[in-house]
């Protein structure tokens, strides 16, 4: 069985409670990961601990698949939501944690402490409602770069960008986010260029004449 070494915080919220629930309750950093989705990192991963908070008790994963589906939505609903999107995602990290309550009995750590390799644990990652290519990857690399998760094979299916698991420190986080941001406005910049470019065409292919 591979073994990890949870560190103090996980730098996503600039909360310290928050952070550090991140870094000793897997079931927190899956819900972080669940809700990472058209919010920004900080409103995501701050998630679980609110979660827990309006609970009035830790997370479970047994408690929070069995709960009454519209009391949960009813508490990611309250202000503020949990989630610009509080009632599907209330859906999501019920979906989640019933899947963990049948495949693992509940304990979301055996994901990637039971994983034979990293092809393994992508492959569990990928059975997790709400959790896709993109989040798989990253949830690795955060096991493997924050927590000391080492499986054979594990490097494979690590990013060769940037992600969550390089942040170790609220500074990281900043600069994360701004490499993020430039990214997308040069991608943004990219797709007008090219729309640009293409209308210029269509353009120039209404006017022409033959000679």
């Amino acid at each position: 069985m591979a073994t990890t070494h949870a560190p103090r915080y996980l730098f996503y919220t600039g909360d310290s409670d928050a952070d550090r629930l991140l870094a000793e309750e897997p079931l927190a950093l899956l819900i972080g990961f669940t809700l990472d989705q058209q919010v920004t990192v900080q409103k995501a991963f701050s998630g679980p601990i609110e979660l827990q908070r309006r609970l009035g008790r830790p997370l479970d994963a047994d408690r929070l698949a069995e709960m009454d589906p519209d009391a949960l939505v009813a508490l990611f609903q309250q202000r503020p939501a949990l989630h610009r999107f509080p009632g599907a995602m209330a859906g999501r990290v019920q979906a989640m944690c019933a899947a963990i309550v049948r495949d693992y009995a509940g304990q979301p750590a055996r994901i990637w402490l039971e994983a034979r390799d990293g092809a393994d644990l992508r492959a569990r990652l990928l059975r997790l409602p709400g959790i896709g290519e993109m989040k798989a990857a990253t949830i690795a690399a955060v096991l493997s770069k924050r927590f000391g998760l080492e499986l054979p094979g594990l490097a494979a299916i690590l990013p060769d960008h940037p992600t969550l698991g390089d942040v170790d420190s609220p500074e990281a986080l900043a600069a994360y986010q701004a490499g993020k941001r430039a990214h997308k406005a040069a991608l943004r910049a990219g797709h007008s260029a090219a729309e640009a470019g293409r209308a210029a065409m269509e353009a120039a292919g209404t006017t022409t004449r033959p000679g």
